[in-house]
């Protein structure tokens, strides 16, 4: 079948036959979805009772290819609240459509994840930021050029035209505020601006995204974002800020790495990981109501 489809009925049939699958492994049905980014993927190894299916194990499920992406599905319980977690997510730059990207997110949908946290290691694009900040997302920018939604509509899903004026939950980003200063870990907010990749931006690209009043960059989580609101999802976004792009007055930035990447991150994973699980005892409390 042919991948590059809109979600029309061939879409509609494999995220049915794809939750179906999923739900043969593990009955248990999501509250909150969680999309694990370049080195954040320790997280899933704090699921409890949980049940690790690889993506190849799953039916039309893609498979992620990047360094750092474990590229699993893990079902279970974090501070009590049932959780499907990709450990590993999928890039527009490995080739993939903005369909196939969305795919996971309607899957989650189907088998009833109502809230979606995505997270991301991100370059800074504010120069008030540090490597090893972490930053909530407060809006995003579609710097992609490119859209899930484009095609024909799926009313199972949602509506045509879905506002994205409200695609990060305020309450979910007061909700993640709370539970930082809970903690004692700082956080930063900001905008989030999407691009396509695989290179990393240039010096002058960081000043465009300074003029358009960004404050990260990545190649990711916005095109799942659009899908999670448009299914009526509530979305949570987090960027483990991995490097800042300096004053190209001052001198020449470094070559950054993916390798350099994966460092920061995993020198920033007792934070996230902290902050994470006092996130989902925050929602917990929610749930349980």
């Amino acid at each position: 079948m042919n991948q590059l489809l809109p979600p029309t009925l061939e879409w509609k049939t494999k995220r049915k036959e794809t939750a179906a699958a999923i739900r043969s492994r593990c009955p248990l049905q999501p509250h909150v979805g969680l999309v694990l980014g370049s080195g954040l993927g320790a997280l899933a190894g704090e699921i409890s009772a949980a049940v690790t299916i690889p993506y190849n194990e799953i039916p039309h499920f893609p498979i992620s290819t990047v360094e750092g992406h474990s590229g699993e599905l893990v079902l279970g319980r974090l501070e009590g609240i049932p959780v499907i977690a990709m450990n590993g997510r999928l890039h527009y730059y490995e080739g993939y459509s903005m369909q196939q990207l969305a795919f996971p997110i309607w899957v989650m949908r189907t088998l009833g994840a109502e809230i979606l946290i995505a997270t991301n290691a991100a370059g800074g694009v504010n120069r008030a930021f540090q490597p090893g900040d972490l930053m909530i997302i407060t809006d995003h920018i579609n710097w992609m050029f490119n859209n899930p939604l484009i095609g024909p509509n799926d009313p199972e899903l949602g509506v045509r035209f879905p506002s994205m004026a409200q695609a990060y939950s305020w309450d979910l980003i007061e909700l993640a505020q709370r539970a930082a200063d809970a903690e004692s870990i700082h956080v930063q907010r900001g905008v989030y601006i999407a691009v396509t990749g695989p290179a990393y931006t240039s010096r002058a690209e960081s000043e465009i995204y300074r003029l358009l009043r960004a404050d990260a960059v990545g190649m990711s989580t916005v095109p799942e974002v659009i899908a999670a609101t448009h299914a009526g999802m509530r979305t949570l976004g987090i960027s483990c800020i991995t490097d800042v792009a300096k004053d190209p007055k001052a001198g020449t930035r470094g070559i950054l790495t993916h390798e350099e990447v994966l460092e920061v991150a995993n020198r920033s994973k007792p934070r996230f990981l902290a902050l994470m699980r006092a996130i989902l005892r925050e929602l917990s409390k929610e749930y349980e109501a």
